[in-house]
C-alpha cells in the first residue's frame, strides 16, 4: 500500500508514553487500529480504552479471544491477529523494533511496509529501530520524547533485604516459582506473573500487587512488553535465558526493555541483581543513558504465497527480499511446522488442490501453546489437519473427547499452567470459526474452561506463595484459598492422651479460629471474574442508577458524577449487597473498571443508531453535532447546535433523520430517548451529574408538568423535558406545538390540550416556545 496518509514513528526508551499517546491520537479519530505485541497487553489496553468509550465501539480480537460488537469504532488486537484489510482512519503499531525478532519479526515488518491508516500511522518502538525505518519508510516523521522519570542503578541486593513494590525477573519457570517461595518464608509473598498465564489469572494476580496486597513480584520477560506496574524496583534474578533454541546471555536491549518497568509516570524507578549476580558496567551504563546499538536488519517473508502445490507454498515462503536491510525469517515456528509436515506421506496424499494446501498452511499458524517436543505439536497439527481435510470440519465429538481430557482443575501450579496451555491451543481453534461444526458452542465451552482453570491456578498461587500471616502490620490479612489436598500442619494432631504433647495439641485445637467456608472464600474471586468476562448484554440499569448483572440479580453499583454526563463513573454497592468484605482490592479494581465500560455504554444506547454516524467515517460536522447531542443525552435547543445544522449537506440530514434524529425549529432530539425505558436511564444519569435528588419526569404519561424556580434546566433538557415559562413539556410535544404554530393560528383551549397544562398557563409557554428559537438566552 502506498503510503498515503501520514506517517509518524514515536521513538524512545520505556515509560515515554507512547502506547499512551497513540491510544489518545487514536480517540481523536471517528476509526482506529492498535496492534500490540502481547496477548494481556492487547487485553489491558482494551480494559482501557473500552472504560472510556463503551464496549460498544471496540473490539477486542486476538488468536484466542475475540469480542467483536456489531458496529465497533476501534480495535485492538495482537500484531499478529490485526485485521489490516479492514480501513480505519488511524492505525497503530507498538514494539515495532520487534521486527528483529527471529521468529515473530516478518509479522512486524509486514506491518511496518503495508499497514496504514487512511489518514494518520504511528509505529511505536525503541530508538534502536531508527535506522531502519528510515530506509523502509522514508516518509515518515520521526519523533521521540524523553522518559518520563529517572532510571538508575543500585548495587547488588540479597533477596532478604530486597526493597518494597519490587519485581524479581527470572527467566525459566522452575527459578520465578523458587524466587516466589523464598519470598513467601522471608518477606510474607509475592505475585508471580509469566507468559504461560491467561489473563484472567495474570490480572489476578497483579490486582493483588497493585492493591499492596503484596509487596514483592516475581516474573519473567513478560512483564518487559508495556504491563504498567506500580513497580520501583526491578531486580533481576538471572541474566541467561533459554530462548527456544539455545541458552544465550540476555542481551542489554532485553535488559533494559525490563528495567524499564521500574517507575511509571513521574516516579523514579531503579534496577540491579539479586546477589551474587551483577551486571557489568557498560549494560548498566546503556540502561541508565538508554543509548544501544542500532538494529541493522529486520526479519522479513513474502506475504504474496503460492498456494499451488507444497513445493509452490515452501518456494514463496523462502522468496529472497531484495533490500539488504531485511533478512529472510528462518526460524518461524509456523514455517518449521509445514517444512515437518510436508514430509509426511498423510499430509502429502491429501494435499491435491490449493484449498487444501491453503488449509494445512492455516493449520502450521496454531501456535504452540503447550511447549512440550516440537514433535508432539507436529503430531497435533497432522492430526488437525487430517480431521478437517477429510470431514470439513471438527465435529462435537472430536472437541469434546481432546477438551474433556485437560478439564480438570484439580492439582498443583505446574500441572494447572500446562492444563491452561493446552486450553489455549483449543481456544485458538475454536476460534477459526469454519473449522468447526458448533464454532459458538466451542469458544464458550474453551473460554468457560480457561476460566475455571485460572481461577484454580489462581488460588493455588496465592495458596503457595502468598502468607498472610507475614503481612505488613496493619493490612487486613487475605482468606486463603482451601488446597485440593489437605494441609497436615494445619489438622489438630489426634494423640494418645498420654503422649507427651498431647496437652499441647488439644491447647493448640481449642485456640484456632473456625476455618472459614470454602463458599464465602471462593465466592468473591468467582462471581467477579464472571462478572468481568460477562457479554455487555448482562448487565441492566435500574430506574435508580443501579448497575444489575442480568444472571444472578446482583445489584453491583450505582453510576455517580464522571467526567461528563455521558461519562459517569461508579461506585460498588455496599456490602450487603455486594460483599465486598469477600474481595481484595485487586478485584475490586477489576469489577469497578469492567461496570464503567457497562455504564458508559447505557450512555451510548441512548442515541443508538445516531451514535455510529458520529463515529464511522462521518464529517466533523456530523461528529460535533453527535457530540452535542451526547451531552443532552439525546436533546439540544436548535439555537444551541446552529452553527452545526446549518452546515449539514442534504445527505447527512436525510442519514441524520434516518437514525431517528429529529431536526426542528425549536428542538433536535433523539426520537427512541424519549421512550420509558430510555427515559428512566435519562433521570438515572441527569440526577447523579447535576445533583437533582427528586428529579422524575412527569408521571401517569402526562406530556408536561409544573416546575418551581429553583429547578435545574439543564437537567431537565438532558431528560427530554425542556423548560418553558415555568413548565417542563416533552420535547417531541414543544416541537410539534411549535410547528403548528408557525401554520396557523391555534385556540387557547386547544394548546392548553397540546401541552397538557391549564388554559391561564398555554399562552405563556407559547411564547416562550417562540421565544427559545431566538440566540438569546431563553426567558423563564
Amino acid at each position: 500500500m502506498p503510503d498515503a496518509s501520514a506517517i509518524t514513528a514515536l521513538l524512545g526508551p520505556t515509560n515515554t508514553g507512547k502506547t499512551y499517546r497513540a491510544i489518545e491520537r487514536m480517540l481523536e479519530h471517528e476509526s482506529g487500529m492498535i496492534g500490540l505485541p502481547l496477548r494481556l497487553l492487547a487485553r489491558e489496553v482494551y480494559d482501557k480504552i473500552s472504560a472510556r468509550v463503551g464496549e460498544s465501539k471496540v473490539a477486542l480480537i486476538t488468536g484466542e479471544e475475540q469480542r467483536i460488537p456489531p458496529r465497533p469504532s476501534y480495535w485492538v488486537a495482537t500484531v499478529e491477529a490485526m485485521p489490516v484489510d479492514r480501513e480505519v482512519a488511524f492505525l497503530a503499531v507498538d514494539e515495532i523494533q520487534l521486527a528483529a525478532h527471529d521468529q515473530r519479526g516478518h509479522v512486524f515488518t509486514s506491518r511496518l511496509l503495508s499497514a496504514r491508516g487512511t489518514k494518520e500511522t504511528w509505529f511505536l518502538g525503541s530508538e534502536t529501530i531508527g535506522k531502519v525505518l528510515r530506509e523502509l519508510v522514508p516518509t515518515a516523521k520521526i519523533a521521540s520524547h524523553p522518559r518520563l522519570s529517572l532510571l538508575t542503578s543500585a548495587p547488588p541486593t540479597p533477596l532478604s533485604r530486597l526493597p518494597e513494590r519490587s519485581a524479581v525477573v527470572a527467566f525459566s519457570m522452575p527459578h520465578v516459582y523458587e524466587l516466589a517461595e523464598r519470598l513467601r518464608a522471608r518477606r510474607g509473598g509475592a505475585a508471580v506473573v509469566t507468559g504461560a498465564l491467561s489473563p484472567r489469572t495474570r490480572n489476578a494476580q497483579v490486582a493483588m500487587f497493585q492493591a499492596g496486597e503484596v509487596d514483592y513480584l516475581v516474573a519473567t520477560d513478560a512483564i518487559g512488553m508495556g504491563l504498567n506496574l506500580d513497580v520501583r524496583h526491578v531486580a533481576f534474578a538471572a541474566t541467561r535465558k533459554f530462548d527456544g533454541r539455545d541458552v544465550r546471555d540476555v542481551d542489554e536491549t532485553e535488559l533494559a526493555q525490563i528495567a524499564g518497568r521500574a517507575g511509571r509516570w513521574i516516579e523514579n524507578g531503579t534496577f540491579g541483581t539479586l546477589t551474587p549476580h551483577e551486571l557489568p558496567n557498560s549494560v548498566t551504563m546503556a540502561i541508565e543513558s538508554h543509548r544501544f546499538a542500532s538494529l541493522r536488519r529486520v526479519r522479513y517473508r513474502n506475504d504474496d504465497l503460492d498456494f499451488a502445490s507444497l513445493e509452490a507454498l515452501r518456494h514463496s515462503l523462502c522468496k529472497k527480499p531484495t533490500r539488504a536491510v531485511l533478512a529472510p525469517a528462518a526460524d518461524a515456528e509456523d514455517f518449521d511446522a509445514l517444512l515437518r509436515l510436508s514430509e509426511r506421506e498423510a499430509i502429502r496424499a491429501l494435499c491435491t488442490n490449493e484449498e487444501r494446501v491453503r488449509l494445512l498452511w492455516d493449520v502450521c499458524t496454531v501456535p504452540d501453546f503447550r511447549k512440550l517436543l516440537f514433535e508432539v505439536h507436529v503430531d497435533f497439527l497432522e492430526e488437525l489437519f487430517v480431521e478437517l481435510a477429510r470431514r470439513g470440519a471438527l465435529d462435537d465429538d472430536w472437541m469434546d473427547r481432546r477438551v474433556r481430557a485437560i478439564g480438570r482443575d484439580e492439582g498443583e501450579v505446574e500441572t494447572l499452567v500446562a492444563r491452561i496451555s493446552a486450553t489455549r491451543v483449543f481456544t485458538y481453534v475454536s476460534n477459526r470459526s469454519n473449522w468447526l461444526r458448533s464454532p459458538e458452542l466451542w469458544q464458550e465451552q474453551t473460554r468457560a474452561l480457561e476460566d475455571r482453570l485460572s481461577d484454580a491456578l489462581h488460588q493455588r498461587l496465592v495458596m503457595r506463595f502468598v502468607d498472610a500471616k507475614k503481612g505488613k502490620p496493619g493490612r487486613r490479612a487475605r482468606p486463603r484459598p482451601p488446597e485440593s489436598k489437605p494441609v497436615l500442619e494445619d489438622r489438630p494432631l489426634a494423640l494418645d492422651k498420654s503422649h507427651p504433647f498431647a496437652g499441647l495439641a488439644a491447647l493448640r485445637s481449642a485456640l484456632a479460629p473456625a476455618p472459614a467456608s470454602s463458599s464465602s472464600l471462593l465466592e468473591g474471586p468467582s462471581w467477579v471474574e464472571d462478572v468481568t468476562a460477562a457479554a455487555p448484554d448482562a448487565f441492566q440499569l435500574d430506574g435508580q442508577g443501579r448497575i444489575v448483572h442480568g444472571p444472578s440479580g446482583k445489584r453491583l453499583a450505582a453510576i455517580v458524577r464522571g467526567a461528563s454526563i455521558a461519562m459517569p463513573d461508579v461506585r460498588l454497592a455496599d456490602a450487603s449487597d455486594l460483599g465486598v468484605g469477600t474481595l481484595g482490592a485487586g478485584a475490586q479494581s477489576r469489577l469497578v473498571r469492567r461496570l464503567v465500560a457497562s455504564a458508559r455504554d447505557f450512555a451510548g444506547d441512548l442515541l443508538g443508531p445516531l451514535r455510529e454516524l458520529g463515529t464511522a467515517s462521518a464529517s466533523a460536522t456530523v461528529r460535533g453535532l453527535v457530540h452535542r447531542l451526547e451531552q443532552g443525552l439525546g436533546t439540544a435547543f436548535t439555537r444551541d447546535v446552529r452553527d452545526l445544522t446549518e452546515r449539514l449537506t442534504e445527505g447527512e440530514r436525510a442519514e441524520l433523520e434516518k437514525a431517528g434524529l429529529h431536526l426542528g425549529d425549536c428542538l433536535v432530539y433523539v426520537g427512541a430517548a424519549l421512550k420509558p425505558r430510555a427515559l428512566a436511564m435519562r433521570v438515572a444519569f441527569a440526577s447523579v451529574y447535576y445533583g437533582t435528588a427528586r428529579l422524575e419526569p412527569p408521571r401517569g404519561g402526562a406530556v408536561s408538568m409544573a416546575v418551581g424556580k429553583g429547578a435545574d434546566r439543564r437537567a431537565l433538557l438532558a431528560i427530554g423535558h425542556p423548560v418553558f415559562a415555568g413548565r417542563a413539556v416533552r420535547a417531541d410535544v414543544a416541537e410539534r406545538v411549535y410547528a403548528r404554530l408557525t401554520i396557523e393560528d391555534v385556540p387557547p383551549g386547544t394548546l392548553a390540550t397540546w401541552l397538557g397544562c391549564p388554559t391561564n398557563e398555554a399562552q405563556r409557554v407559547v411564547r416562550a416556545l417562540r421565544d427559545s428559537t431566538r440566540d438569546e438566552t431563553l426567558a423563564s
